[in-house]
């Protein structure tokens, strides 16, 4: 079996170092969300403190305050390696341990609502960067799953746990491995979660996870759930990212053991 050649245990060829002048903050937002981006650097006072360069475009990096408190906010980019090599570059950059995931996700069950919040539980490792951070196996643990729900409880804001299937190939979210996910329990598809958890195990880094529900795959043909131009109910909702602020908060606030 190919995951039988995956070593995540020797030493990398490739070694990233956190840089002297690397800024403090709270916690890291990251988002897939070219209009979150925009929305961000338009209401909110920012800081760019650096640039993540990569051949198809730079993403910057900022701080902004909020509260009294400071957080890095940066966009990635969709899809397990580039995310993970994204997020590996931010930490040189940005000095904390807590990252906010948040994103748009594909529904497994037409009873979840576009727009509802969903936190994910564990992930499917239906992709191949994780394999070189974690012990192969089916599932990885979301293990602040717990933290994010009880935020969703705390702030009176509706949401529904479950598994989450993370592909690198969305195009090929095929009828029968639908069918299999969803009787395991999945109740999302994305495209990173599982990467990103085994990322933040291996660097010790703590990681907080919420999707948007999106398109459905529970109906007899796929549909996409929103207007042409909908912007509200979808991942480019700057609503969400009104969440993953107030979750960033919140993490703060948890004292390290």
């Amino acid at each position: 079996m190919i995951t039988d050649s995956f070593d995540d245990r020797s030493p990398a060829k490739i070694n990233l170092k956190k840089r002297d002048d690397a800024a403090k903050c709270e916690a890291v937002i990251m988002t897939f969300s070219h209009v979150i981006e925009k929305f961000v650097t338009e209401n909110y006072i920012c800081e760019k403190v650096a640039e993540l360069k990569i051949a198809h475009g730079v993403s910057p990096v900022y701080i902004l305050e909020h509260n009294g408190k400071r957080f890095g906010f940066f966009r990635t980019w969709v899809g397990a390696p580039a995310c993970v090599g994204t997020v590996e570059e931010a930490f040189t950059v940005l000095d904390t341990n807590k990252l906010i995931h948040f994103g748009g996700a594909g529904c497994l069950d037409k009873e979840i609502a576009r727009g509802k919040v969903m936190v994910p539980t564990e992930a499917y490792r239906d992709e191949g960067t994780s394999y070189h951070y974690a012990p192969a196996s089916d599932y990885i643990t979301i293990k602040n799953a717990g933290t994010v729900a009880a935020f969703m409880e705390k702030s009176g804001l509706p949401y529904v746990r479950g598994r989450a299937w993370t592909t690198d190939a969305f195009y090929r979210e095929t009828e029968n491995n639908f069918k299999k996910r969803r009787a395991d329990g999945c109740i999302s598809v994305d495209m990173e979660a599982s990467a990103v958890q085994a990322l933040c195990d291996f660097r010790g880094l703590e990681v907080y996870m919420f999707f948007t529900g999106g398109d459905l795959l529970d109906a007899p043909e796929w549909t996409a759930r929103k207007e042409k131009g909908q912007i509200r109910h979808t991942q480019h909702d700057a609503g969400h990212f009104d969440i993953a602020l107030a979750l960033a908060e919140y993490v703060s606030s948890i004292k390290e053991e």
